[in-house]
């Protein structure tokens, strides 16, 4: 009798299933599904909007990502031609860098310690080197940047090139910004274009 009634169950449940599926139950989870890890443009500019104003960058620039990474709030974004990676990190609470910190004599020191303090384990950054101290605008302000050289382990890449900044917002929040591509293609000029645009 029991199994009689597991079979019963069995029938009812293979033809909720396929009930299901032919009224386009499918398509529906794989639409649900597609949303959440592929949002449309307009929900991750929501979702952006915590770490600060995206609506004003262009188009040549896609926002990848906006959630929680490593435990931060984060936005990644791309430049299309380019491939170059931008990141704006609100670290909340736990302060990752400071501006004194990136105009700071021992900056390639505090930048080791930072990334310390937020690896990634299936990537791992060595050989560091800063090159060069700069301004540009982020946040309708005017902020400090060093740019950087690095190796880096377990990517396809190998030797990339950017630049780390620390800007605050209107609200006095810290946000760490963060550009990166492989040496001979990173551009200054992106960066720039990109960050201005946050306010």
């Amino acid at each position: 009798m029991g199994c009689l009634k597991n079979i019963v169950r069995a029938v009812i449940i293979t033809l909720a299933v396929i009930g299901f599926v032919s009224l386009g139950g499918k398509e529906f989870v794989m639409s649900l599904v597609n949303n959440y890890f592929n949002p449309p443009k307009d929900v991750m500019l929501e979702r952006a909007q915590k770490v600060g104003d995206f609506s004003k960058i262009n188009e040549e620039f896609e926002i990848e990502r906006a959630a929680g990474i490593m435990g931060y709030n984060a936005v990644v974004a791309e430049h299309k031609a380019s491939g170059q990676k931008m990141f704006v990190v609100d670290s909340g609470d736990k302060t990752i860098l400071t501006q004194d910190d990136i105009k700071s004599d021992n900056v390639e020191e505090k930048l080791r310690k930072a990334i310390g303090k937020i690896k990634y384990q299936s990537v791992s950054i060595e050989q560091l080197k800063v090159t060069k101290h700069g301004t540009m605008s982020s946040y309708g302000k005017e902020v400090p940047y060093v740019k950087f050289e690095a190796r880096v382990k377990k990517l396809p890449i190998g030797d990339v090139g950017g630049i780390v900044s620390v800007a605050e917002t209107k609200d006095g929040e810290s946000r760490l910004l963060i550009s990166a591509n492989e040496k001979s293609k990173y551009s200054q000029l992106i960066s720039n274009e990109f960050f201005k645009k946050i306010k």
